[in-house]
């Protein structure tokens, strides 16, 4: 099923422009979502293959059936709730039987964790991508070797330097576990000039080993140093990279241009969401009321052309987050929606809709 068949059967029970658009925070340039909600026929409704919901390709525009839209709006989710809060200019379609569906019937305490620390964790987003342009990850990868240590006196040095200290080059050494002590290893050099004792060096291959190798020592040798790989580190390091890396092929080249032109070093686009959405719990909580269309347009709109520091925004952000956490603690809001009355009210939306299908054949 797909969004244009839905439109042809006539399944559309609510469609809107969502997103920036109706928000009021949009650009020349922002793109055009929209979001809404369908209903299947009866006998697709009661079949085996149940349609939680359709989106498009680029999955900017989506449509939730019924059911799985007051499942969602019970969860307090905000993409339902705006949705119900959508401004009059923004709705495309309404139909009647959809006027029932109020936002405030379905606002509770819920909204704390569903709006509040979704922001949080966007947040903690903001923070890792700060990270990510402040200190990105050199283009060369690092290697094995570059997590390990040699032994110098009562002190250690990287591996690397040793060698180049001491004349030597890693195929002439050869390592050996020492008993008892994990990721400790002996290390021989081969001093001989036709390198006798073939030691395999201290990596299969620089570039791609994931481990230091061992080597077949002759009985009577003597170790030159001792090495130690921190593994721990090196397993951290190419967990990092590679998230930097996948980070850096899947961002959004706009917003990341963005980013770097306003000098500030943080995703606008997403601390904007951030205020919007801690401000939007904290009217939920103290007023009872969702409002979709914000009233702190230029506020977010300053965000968004990077004219914050991104200290003074995360610090602003916190303090915003315990603010909302008392207002819920004080708030009048259920504890969670009316799960009875969301159901009588699914029915009957179901059963009116099937009824006229029927009566128009």
């Amino acid at each position: 099923m797909t969004i244009p068949d839905l439109r042809q059967r006539g399944l559309i029970l609510f469609e809107a422009i969502s997103g920036s658009r109706a928000y009021g925070t949009h650009l020349p340039h922002s793109d055009t979502d929209l979001k809404g909600v369908f209903i299947l026929p009866e006998t697709e409704f009661y079949g085996l293959d149940y349609v939680p919901q359709v989106a498009n390709d680029t999955n900017d525009e989506v449509f939730y059936e019924l059911r799985r839209f007051v499942e969602l709006l019970l969860k307090n989710n905000p993409t339902m709730l705006e949705l119900l809060g959508t401004p009059e200019d923004c709705v495309v379609y309404r139909h009647p039987l959809f006027a029932a569906f109020r936002a405030e019937e379905f606002l509770s305490k819920l909204c704390r964790q569903s709006f509040a620390e979704y922001a949080v964790a966007q947040i903690r987003k903001a923070k890792g991508l700060n990270k990510k342009i402040n200190h990105p990850e050199p283009p060369q990868r690092k290697s094995v070797l570059d997590f390990c240590y040699v032994t110098v006196g009562a002190g250690a040095q990287p591996v690397a330097t040793w060698l180049a200290r001491s004349g030597y080059v890693a195929a002439q050494c050869g390592l050996s576990n020492v008993p008892h002590l994990t990721d400790l290893y002996a290390l021989f050099v081969d001093d001989t000039s036709e390198q006798l004792h073939h030691y395999r060096g201290l990596v299969r291959d620089p570039d791609t080993s994931q481990d230091v190798q061992l080597s077949t020592v002759p009985k009577g040798e003597v170790p030159a140093t001792y090495l130690s790989f921190n593994r721990n580190g090196y397993s951290t390091y190419c967990r990092v990279y590679r998230e930097y890396k996948e980070w850096e092929q899947k961002r959004n080249p706009e917003r990341y241009q963005n980013t770097v032109q306003h000098g500030k070093n943080y995703d606008a686009k997403n601390m904007l969401h951030v205020f919007r959405l801690l401000r939007m719990a904290e009217e939920i909580a103290t007023e009872s009321r969702l409002h979709v269309r914000r009233p702190d347009r230029d506020f977010l709109l300053q965000i968004r052309r990077g004219e914050f520091e991104y200290e003074q925004l995360v610090t602003e952000a916190e303090a915003l987050v315990a603010r909302v956490e008392a207002a819920f603690v004080a708030s009048s809001l259920p504890e969670m929606p009316d799960k009875e009355a969301a159901e009588q009210l699914l029915v009957q939306t179901r059963r009116a809709w099937y009824a006229e299908r029927q009566r128009l054949g």
